[in-house]
């Protein structure tokens, strides 16, 4: 022990000593699961990175035969990749009036974030974003 702690412990006297003794006697069992969510988040940043690499690889795939694909094109490509259908969401590839749309956007919700993956003249774009108070990536229907 350091001067500094020896005479903290000595001016805290006995009962503090005794509760730093059980303490000890409690954690000399082994060591203790991390409460902190230190793990879960490590994980939870796992899982993100790993969602983002396959909706990156899919979508590149894809935009290589497919400059302009259709939203059911992205769909498959993605669910063909392994990502669960309920948590993906896709735009539209057509306007309400039948014109071409600009680019097309597939949203995959990966715990708190969405894996945001955009096809715009064959050029593939993927980030993550915070998920929606709504609970969903995209606003709207």
């Amino acid at each position: 022990m350091s001067g500094a702690t020896s005479t903290a412990a000595a001016s805290a006297g006995p009962a503090a000593t005794e509760t730093r003794a059980a303490a000890t006697q409690t954690n000399a069992a082994g060591p203790l699961a991390d409460t902190s969510g230190t793990a879960s988040a490590a994980a939870a940043a796992a899982a993100t990175e790993t969602a983002k690499r396959t909706v990156t690889e899919a979508l590149s795939r894809l935009a290589a035969g497919s400059p302009k694909p259709a939203t059911a094109q992205v769909t498959e490509a993605l669910t063909g990749a392994g990502i669960a259908p309920a948590a993906l969401e896709v735009s539209q590839s057509r306007t309400p009036t039948g014109l071409e749309a600009d680019a097309i956007e597939a949203a995959v919700l990966q715990g708190q974030d969405c894996v945001i993956g955009q096809v715009r003249d064959g050029a593939v774009t993927v980030t993550v974003l915070p998920v929606l108070a709504s609970g969903k990536c995209f606003v709207g229907s």
